[in-house]
């Protein structure tokens, strides 16, 4: 029943197939595919984490309706936030958390005004689908939210995942 629905978020990952090479020749062949990739934001002063897709085009509930700029001073007062791309792959024991990576961001709702630097949020977009690790530049907070968040999504690919996933997310 429709009025039964639960207000709670969903928390499941989205995997992108595309295959920009399916059902034509020509333009688009070789293009990157950002398969098995999702974005997850962390609010820290909520202490929540969540899949938000529209961040894949830095178009997220978060973002949305903000100018960002690469001056700290224009998000003053802001809140912080991480965008972490998160990618899944798969081997022999099954699919595991393979590439976690973190992007700051500020946002100023008040004075509709953001930080982020979109070459570091595209780079390090890169560098997750390369399975490496960079959580370094998190707060312990954000670190734990991050952590739970991936081991409640789902266990089995938090035990899968590497000792450096383990090891970068544990707080001090």
């Amino acid at each position: 029943m429709a009025s039964e629905n639960n207000s709670k978020p969903k928390l499941g990952f989205t995997i992108i197939k595309n295959d920009p090479t399916d059902g034509h020749k020509g333009f688009g062949i070789g293009s990157l595919s950002l398969e098995n990739i999702s974005p997850v934001i962390i609010d820290v002063e909520e202490g929540t984490a969540q899949v938000e897709m529209g961040a894949m085009h830095a178009r997220s509930d978060t973002e949305r309706g903000i100018k960002f700029t690469t001056n700290r001073e224009d998000s003053e007062g802001g809140k912080p936030y991480w965008l972490v791309w998160v990618t899944i792959d798969y081997r022999e024991e099954g699919p595991y958390y393979a590439g976690v990576t973190a992007c700051e961001m500020v946002v100023n709702r008040e004075k509709r005004r953001g930080y982020k630097l979109l070459a570091d949020h595209v780079n390090r977009m890169d560098k997750s689908m390369k399975r490496n690790i960079i959580v370094d530049d998190m707060d312990d907070r954000s670190k734990k939210i991050l952590a739970d968040f991936l081991q409640n999504h789902n266990a089995e690919l938090w035990e899968r995942s590497t000792p450096e996933l383990h090891e970068g997310l544990r707080s001090e």
